[in-house]
């Protein structure tokens, strides 16, 4: 298994997040190099934004951030743990998934936002808010999938703040969704409703309950515990989980990092062989 920490903020659209998320993927990249005891490639990134174009907040700035991860992505030596940075950091892993593993791909995504506008619905213009859309196919043409993740293959679970458009691609049938209520059976029986045979796994820390970790930006209650999402990781034995991250980690220091130790060690148990 590789780990990539790629520190893009560029895809979020809130005050500090060049700061804080560039921080937290590195506090998050030196923990899990500890945790695991395996190197975490640092993927260079740009520093800087730019304008606001076709509805897409730093959309240039995102496009010359692909490069770097497309080239590291090349000859992957087995499954990629990817460490953000925002949401948008899965554009590149998940398309290549798809590519690479076919229509059967599943995506799994923990997340509190349904991460499923487009630049014409998106209410802020950030793509990690869109990010999810585009690797089903729709969206900025610079920026979907090619080939796109299957309609109904994508799972999204705990999410509990959602966009018109949002509700409406889950009216769809665009996207499955888990509660997070919900047990780990039924994320389980969720994938295989979707018919998948390989999975990639996003997890957004915003996902998390604010009472469990202090790390994200957005704090929406009536989220995941730490258990009940390290239970639901560990109920994907039946599944080839082929790629998996963990993103949105804005903790500053290792002392409001550590509870997402339990989360490393689960993702590593479903990447590694």
């Amino acid at each position: 298994m590789r780990v990539h920490a790629v520190p893009q903020w560029q895809g979020a659209g809130w005050d500090g997040a060049s700061s804080r998320l560039t921080t937290g993927c590195e506090v998050l990249a030196s923990l899990t190099e500890e945790v695991l005891d395996t190197p975490v490639s640092r993927v260079p990134v740009g520093r800087e934004g730019s304008p606001v174009e076709r509805g897409m907040a730093n959309r240039a700035a995102l496009l010359d951030n692909r490069g770097a991860q497309l080239t590291v992505l090349e000859n992957p030596e087995g499954p990629v743990l990817t460490l953000g940075g925002d949401c948008a950091v899965d554009l590149v892993p998940v398309g290549v998934a798809r590519y690479r593993y076919g229509p059967g791909l599943g995506v799994l995504w923990f997340d509190a936002h349904a991460d499923a506008n487009t630049p014409d619905t998106s209410p802020s213009g950030a793509f990690h808010g869109m990010v999810l859309r585009s690797l089903l196919g729709q969206g900025d043409p610079d920026f979907v999938a090619d080939p796109a993740v299957e309609p109904g293959k994508a799972v999204l679970v705990g999410a509990r703040v959602f966009d018109p458009a949002e509700r409406a691609a889950l009216d769809d049938g665009l996207l499955r969704h888990v509660p997070a209520s919900a047990t780990p059976d039924d994320v389980v029986n969720a994938l295989r409703a979707a018919n998948v045979s390989t999975v990639y796994v996003h997890v957004d820390v915003d996902v998390l309950d604010p009472g469990e970790f202090s790390g994200p930006h957005y704090h929406e209650p009536g989220g995941l515990g730490i258990d009940r999402l390290v239970a639901c990781l560990d109920a994907l034995a039946e599944f080839d989980v082929v790629g998996a991250s963990l993103t949105e980690c804005t903790a500053q220091d290792r002392a409001e990092v550590t509870p997402l130790i339990p989360v490393v060690q689960a993702l590593h148990r479903r990447l590694e062989p």
